[in-house]
């Protein structure tokens, strides 16, 4: 660890503060991190830890749900900036809208979405778990399915249901190009495409493997594969490359890379994370995220609800 990696731990020790990092966060802040997971794994530790403070390094929708399911601890973000083009795309007034113009219909939402949002829905779902929590309602439930458009669609897809879909989509997500991967397929015909849900179902159609970003790092790790094209955040290679260094992974480049210093898609938001905003919001104890009790109060049901059947199906 460098200088700042260890006063950023040492004053996490004072604090008695747990520092969580998402999988797409940048390698250094993920190596600072006393946890680092996907969605429904940070959603379960937050829900477990002792800790005083938790310090989310991901965005701002991961930090609400810290809040909601830890709410009599300090919960800090070390850029509020750090938001979700997905759970930009459903607003949490438009999406009650929405389910009121719709009686009857059982409503799951991703987690990538505002607290408000989640306020209006049955159970929350990640990419985790998304399939089999909606596989737990019978076959005749009418279901309202929000926001990411994609996973939706992949999961009527695999499940033969017509969930009501809301018209939201990840920017990072959306952008993986179709041309980009029949080129790096052509240069590794060896290679594996690891894809996640996200993307549009044309990606999606030449994958190997569909997943979480936690399954495709598993299915990295653990299987006989040597070579992989992944289409996530590129974030997830730096624990790939952690857990299996004699594996080759190779990122999918967005549709156009005009702007980008890499080949590869990265979440903007998320890279909003840093070292040194992590030392700052542990010095000053803030930013703080805070939740309306009563958005919170309603938002807890289904969120704990999806933590109660994830730990039901084992997930």
């Amino acid at each position: 660890m460098n200088t700042l990696q260890q006063r950023i731990r040492q004053i996490a020790r004072e604090r008695k503060a747990v520092i969580l990092a998402h999988y797409y966060t940048t390698a250094e802040v993920q190596d600072v991190a006393d946890f680092v997971g996907d969605s429904l794994a940070l959603a379960q530790k937050a829900a477990q830890t002792d800790a005083e403070v938790i310090v989310m390094c991901g965005v701002h929708f991961m930090a609400e749900t810290c809040k909601i399911l830890c709410p009599e601890k300090t919960v800090l973000i070390p850029d509020p900036a750090a938001g979700c083009s997905l759970a930009d795309s459903c607003p949490g007034e438009a999406f009650g809208r929405f389910v009121k113009e719709h009686p009857g219909y059982k409503v799951i939402s991703y987690v990538n979405t505002s607290a408000l949002t989640k306020a209006y829905t049955d159970v929350v779902v990640t990419s985790s778990n998304a399939r089999q929590i909606v596989d737990s309602f019978p076959a005749s439930e009418k279901i309202i399915f929000g926001p990411d458009r994609n996973l939706g669609s992949y999961i009527n897809a695999v499940t033969g249901r017509n969930m009501l879909l809301w018209d939201g989509a990840c920017h990072v997500h959306e952008r993986f190009s179709v041309a980009e991967i029949l080129k790096l397929k052509a240069a590794h015909p060896k290679a594996e495409v690891l894809a996640h849900p996200e993307c549009k179902g044309a990606v999606l159609k030449m994958a190997d493997v569909v997943g979480s970003t936690a399954k495709l790092l598993r299915y990295a790790v653990e299987g006989d594969g040597q070579e992989f094209i992944v289409a996530t955040e590129s974030g997830i290679l730096h624990e790939m490359q952690k857990q299996a260094p004699g594996k080759n992974f190779i990122p999918v480049p967005p549709e156009t890379s005009e702007g980008h210093t890499c080949a590869c898609n990265e979440c903007q938001y998320m890279r909003l994370n840093s070292l040194q905003k992590i030392l700052d919001c542990l010095q000053h104890n803030a930013p703080q995220i805070d939740v309306p009790a009563d958005v919170a109060q309603r938002a807890a049901v289904p969120i704990r609800r999806m933590l109660e059947i994830s730990e039901k199906l084992g997930l």
